[in-house]
């Protein structure tokens, strides 16, 4: 029994580690000029975007390091993440940019989309052996990730979700729990500075801590887990124009 805190401690550490250095190199560098790296937020302040690539870079190597498919799915989630960060746009919601693909614009949104829901199943085929369980392991690793950018509309309320929804992934052991390890790693390491609106972490930062948050579901979960995960992700994304309204409430 006293070898699985080692573990987490193992992924824990590496992964609130490589984002706090990840976080002090960009801010100390800022590539491309501090113009690029700031953004006003809904309170009028000035925030650096460093958390996003430094979580999401910090959690890929921790969860690759557990699992190469864990690692591809948040790297995946962040990438597309970061796309939108660089040319979204102001439409919301998969209703508008699935209507802008059908006139043959390809959004930010529509990338994001089906990119991360690619690299869902990607990592479903990896961590799963069989057909329906990697779909379902798909969906829920896509959803996560949705979600968690769904409730990302004030400071620090996605980091505070993936640390209250990945604790109790921590007791079920093996390597579930190394990952929710790893993603409560990555929402520790920017909590201050995001709470502090120093910095955000955006949708880079978001679809990252939210896919990690995913595989590491889909690591612990057997079939009826997958299902039930799966539901509740689908309902969150049918639902999220209303679910964002209310987290804008809180």
């Amino acid at each position: 029994m006293s070898r699985v805190p080692g573990r987490r401690s193992r992924s824990f550490l590496p992964a609130a580690a490589l984002t706090g250095a990840g976080q002090a190199l960009l801010r100390a560098t800022a590539p491309g000029g501090r113009a690029r790296w700031e953004r006003t937020n809904h309170a009028g302040r000035t925030v650096g975007l460093y958390a996003g690539p430094a979580s999401a870079l910090g959690t890929a190597v921790a969860a690759a390091r557990v699992s190469p498919g864990a690692g591809l799915a948040v790297l995946a989630a962040a990438v597309c993440g970061a796309y939108d960060d660089v040319a979204g746009d102001d439409r919301r919601g998969f209703r508008a940019h699935l209507r802008a693909l059908r006139h043959g614009e390809v959004t930010s949104g529509a990338v994001k989309l089906f990119g991360i829901s690619a690299a869902g199943l990607v990592a479903g085929c990896l961590l799963k052996e069989r057909p329906v369980d990697r779909v379902l392991a798909g969906v829920v690793i896509a959803g996560a990730a949705h979600f968690v950018n769904l409730v990302d509309v004030r400071p620090a309320r996605a980091s505070c979700v993936v640390l209250a929804l990945g604790a109790p992934g921590l007791v079920r052991g093996g390597p579930g729990a190394e990952l929710s390890a790893v993603a409560l790693g990555g929402a520790a390491a920017v909590l201050p500075g995001d709470l502090g609106e120093r910095v955000m972490i955006g949708d880079t930062g978001a679809h990252a801590l939210g896919a990690a948050l995913g595989v590491a579901a889909v690591t612990c979960d057997r079939r009826a887990g997958l299902l039930a995960h799966a539901v509740a992700v689908v309902a969150a994304a049918v639902y999220g124009d209303r679910v964002s309204a209310w987290a804008r409430a809180l």
